[in-house]
């Protein structure tokens, strides 16, 4: 009797323990999002180098392509060390919302769009300075680029089509010339504002390269505008200087460019300007933290959600990378 008793007391011991253990497994596990918000590096470069090579990678553009992001940018890569093309790739930013971990992941690609707009971009010529939006004034995206003309001077120059999200693939128009904007001179780095009624760019037509600014009638889409009779740009006299001024891109009331004007470090280093008071204020130096006494060019900003900073991709001619220009981004706040 005693030993049925103990049995039995063992036995309740053993199933009160098991009872135990599976409510605790069924217990909710604590919220696993411990970093909700992510942050691109901001103290140092990371060179994109699962897309960089033994030449020159530069002037690129992000292109949000359904849940992805493409990287065109101009390369002469493909005919070692010749002719500049565009090409495309893809980089992709993680942020572990668990760990606070920041990756990502990039590598050549070959979407097939992609591959058909920039087949019909790329030119006999050198082809640079790609920068793609949507208008939600007519419903088209566009790719606009530089290109040598005959004279082997850059004009400007446009292609369009609708929004392609899946299916059969959009009619692309173009590579159709911004008679607007293009001069006897190089006219290159075209970037516009976010409501799409202001477009900046580059040009020599005076000497040396100073950005100048086009505003566009409300009532005309982009196509037609580009396409109209020549009109001289305004100058934005508060950016150049006696330098040269190029690349402008612009997001919101942040503009960034390159300037090889006295004061910087070497070379190209990149600025940047805040609109405040309706105009652009004077131009601060990025500083040591990116540029260097070497070429800094074609900068880029921009925000992803749920991250905390902006992302800004460039490129550099600076020792320790895979070819000649680089490409590279960093996180950056600016107030």
């Amino acid at each position: 009797m005693k030993r049925n008793l103990i049995r039995t007391g063992a036995l309740m011991v053993f199933t009160g323990l098991i009872v135990a253990l599976f409510f605790t497994s069924c217990k909710k596990e604590d919220n696993p999002i411990k970093f909700p918000n992510g942050s691109f590096p901001d103290t140092g470069l990371t060179a994109l180098t699962e897309i960089n090579s033994q030449y020159d990678d530069y002037n690129a553009n992000c292109y949000l392509l359904q849940d992805n992001v493409a990287l065109i940018f101009s390369s002469n890569r493909g005919t070692s060390g010749g002719k500049f093309d565009l090409i495309q790739s893809s980089v992709n930013f993680s942020w572990n919302q668990s760990t606070g971990l920041f990756s990502y992941d990039a590598a050549i690609s070959n979407n097939t769009f992609l591959t058909s707009l920039l087949n019909k971009a790329n030119t006999a010529g050198n082809d640079f300075g790609p920068y793609t939006m949507f208008s939600p004034v007519d419903g088209y995206e566009y790719l606009l680029l530089a290109s040598e003309n005959n004279s082997g001077d850059l004009d400007l120059y446009f292609l369009k089509n609708m929004p392609f999200f899946s299916g059969s693939l959009p009619t692309i128009t173009g590579p159709l010339p911004a008679t607007l904007l293009n001069t006897s001179g190089n006219d290159a780095y075209i970037s516009f504002n976010t409501r799409h009624d202001t477009a900046y760019y580059s040009s020599d037509s005076n000497g040396d390269f100073d950005i100048y600014l086009q505003k566009r009638p409300s009532e005309m889409d982009i196509a037609t505008w580009l396409s109209g009779s020549y009109s001289p740009g305004t100058p934005v006299d508060s950016l150049n200087s006696t330098g040269n001024d190029k690349c402008p891109f612009c997001f919101y009331k942040i503009l960034v460019f390159t300037s090889d004007r006295p004061g910087g470090f070497g070379g190209y280093d990149i600025y940047y300007s805040l609109f405040k008071n309706g105009k652009w204020g004077s131009p601060i130096n990025m500083g040591p933290g990116i540029n260097t006494q070497y070429n800094e060019y074609r900068p880029l900003i921009g925000t992803f959600s749920d991250y905390t900073n902006l992302l800004m991709i460039f490129s550099s001619d600076r020792p320790g990378g895979k070819g000649m220009f680089d490409l590279y981004f960093t996180g950056t706040t600016i107030e």
